[in-house]
């Protein structure tokens, strides 16, 4: 996943950070100890992701459970900010579309989810199970179920997920994934693409000992090296499969040819789109999707204000209406908590996304392992997480994974969650033993108005054990560009990162992996750790998703208090609401936001 406000960051996130002043009205201080309340960690631990499994054909047999209570029928409203820039799945790569997807695409794999969101098992959706690895995890063979078909009637075969992979290497994709095309072509980067220059377009194919399709009902993916989250990755909206015969290149990214349980009826950019039912989807071979609503009306331009005042009023139309990833903004959100009836028809959760201050290791400086632990220990993090809205907003983090991750585990090694104001005295003991009293450090910082309040607030802190902190600004633009540059002249700075799925296979190594220090890379620390990059490689071969996780977890701990390279700051969360009539709302922790798949009117 790109970074927080990068191309695929969840669009709710922006909200609460564009009214948090107005929601908090906090200064930047960061005195004082937020003290440990129990009970919101109690809440944080229940509202983790349950370890997510790899399911059995039997977990993968149609019809998905009921929803209690749900009834048939009825137009349902969906209020949103942006319109949808892309319906090819192939380019399907932020959260709006991703939402959308659930609706019109299948994949050969998905998320079936329990009644409350929180609990996910993996399973087939298009194919009969999960997948079915050999050879350690480097061949991966799926079949397809019987029944199953596109919108217009066409049968889905092997032939057409086979078109699907290989058009992804095309230049008709210039946006989506690109995980399963890089281990196939075993490239990084954009050198996939020579596997397959054009696709299939003029008649070429990608060969039998990378993807083969011996039948119409069997696709066996053939990899260099052990690939155990395929089924993971093949559940993202990007792999969701394309018709062959109605693939029209670049026109299919506004009107595809849908196999989920509604199709497209009208598509005005900008203006509005209309869902019907799809006749041909049959719910006996879906075990992820129910369809009561019989049509999905979806309006554009609809500011995060706008939709709040609408839901929060509650009149006419309203009443039967949502939306899939606007979030209450943060003044509304006041209203919200003082109205028990508004608060009973809202729902929040965890977006995948972690906050960090990292700690330049490439820097001179920062050599000595006890500098970077004074860092740690006196960087206070109640003041980001006011910044952003407070507990609304995000949760104090303790560790680098978040808790929308399969297995994921408490952790918090720095004490942040005890004392989220930092804990000088200790910084400064460390700081002291390592002869470094009054070292410089140069704090880049977003020029935001938040990013101006947490910085002043963070620096504060760092001041009291003994720092001395100059800030710079960076500009909001090009933030990432600035300090992802190998080069760049700060010494700690801010950033989000969110896992692409619930594994920590998409935030470790991306992160922390030292053989991928570049420009425009995203291991910004700049750690290069032998034991983590050897970890790394090792729990990458693993095909149990449960062991895997738990490995994971160990690298998360190992680096955060032996290498000392970032400070977790926030979990980020949100906060959405529906209208009275509208039931089945449930905030999904993967999806990051509500479930469209569990809606009916009541």
């Amino acid at each position: 996943m790109t970074p927080q406000g990068g191309r695929r960051a969840y669009a709710a996130i922006t909200v609460i950070a564009a009214g948090a002043l107005a929601l908090t009205g906090c200064g930047g201080s960061g005195g004082g100890d937020d003290g440990d309340d129990g009970a919101k960690d109690k809440d944080n631990a229940q509202r983790q992701q349950a370890q997510i499994k790899f399911g059995t054909a039997a977990d993968s047999t149609g019809p998905a459970p009921a929803v209690s209570g749900a009834k048939t029928g009825g137009t349902l409203r969906v209020f949103q900010r942006d319109s949808f820039a892309h319906l090819d799945p192939g380019q399907i790569y932020v959260s709006d579309e991703m939402v959308l997807s659930q609706l019109i695409h299948r994949g050969l794999t998905g998320y079936k989810a329990d009644a409350t969101g929180k609990g996910h098992t993996v399973v087939g959706d298009l194919a009969t199970d999960s997948g079915t690895p050999s050879d350690g995890g480097r061949t991966w063979k799926y079949t397809l179920k019987d029944g199953i078909k596109f919108a217009d009637g066409t049968p889905i075969t092997a032939k057409d997920v086979r078109h699907t992979f290989e058009r992804l290497f095309s230049q008709v994709i210039t946006e989506g994934p690109t995980y399963v095309q890089q281990w196939m072509a075993d490239k990084p980067g954009a050198e996939y693409r020579k596997l397959l220059p054009d696709g299939p377009y003029k008649g070429a194919h990608l060969p039998a000992s990378v993807l083969d399709t011996p039948d119409d009902k069997t696709i066996v993916f053939h990899f260099a090296k052990p690939k155990g989250d395929l089924p993971y990755a093949l559940a993202m909206a990007g792999y969701s499969v394309v018709s062959m015969k109605g693939d029209t290149q670049k026109a299919y990214d506004k009107a595809p040819v849908t196999t989920g349980p509604y199709k497209i009826k009208e598509f005005k950019a900008d203006k509005s789109m209309t869902l019907v039912r799809n006749e041909n989807w049959d719910p006996r071979t879906d075990p992820i999707r129910t369809a009561y609503v019989d049509e999905f009306d979806i309006t554009f331009n609809h500011q995060y204000e706008d939709s709040s005042r609408r839901l929060i009023a509650d009149t006419g139309e309203n009443r039967t209406a949502l939306s899939f990833t606007n979030q209450v903004d943060a003044t509304n959100l006041a209203k919200l908590h003082a109205d028990a009836k508004l608060k009973a028809r809202s729902v929040d959760g965890f977006q995948p996304y972690v906050g960090q201050m990292n700690i330049n290791t490439s820097k001179p400086e920062l050599k000595d392992v006890r500098v970077r632990r004074a860092i740690a220990y006196a960087l206070p993090v109640s003041p980001f997480v006011r910044a952003y809205g407070g507990e609304d907003a995000m949760a104090i983090a303790g560790g680098l994974i978040s808790p929308t991750v399969s297995g994921y585990a408490e952790s918090d090694p720095f004490g942040k969650k005890k004392k989220p104001a930092g804990d000088p005295a200790k910084a400064k003991k460390l700081l002291e033993e390592a002869g470094k009293t009054g070292l410089k450090l140069t704090f880049g910082y977003i020029n935001t108005p938040e990013g101006q309040q947490y910085s002043n607030a963070m620096a504060e802190g760092l001041k009291k054990a003994g720092f001395d902190v100059q800030r710079q600004e960076i500009p909001k633009d090009t933030y990432y560009d600035v300090i992802s540059k190998v080069n760049n002249k700060y010494d700690i700075f801010h950033t989000a990162w969110g896992a692409d799925w619930p594994s920590a296979s998409t935030v470790i190594p991306p992160l922390y992996d030292g053989r991928q220090i570049q420009d425009g890379a995203q291991n910004y620390s700049q750690v290069n750790d032998p034991k983590v990059n050897a970890d790394i490689d090792r729990i990458n071969g693993i095909t149990d998703a449960v062991q895997a996780a738990k490995e994971w977890n160990k690298v998360n701990e190992y680096l955060l208090s032996e290498v000392v390279n970032v400070v977790p700051t926030g979990y980020y969360k949100q906060v959405q609401i529906a209208g009275s009539g509208v039931g089945g709302v449930v905030y999904d922790d993967v999806i990051g936001g509500i479930d469209p798949r569990k809606l009916f009117l009541k």
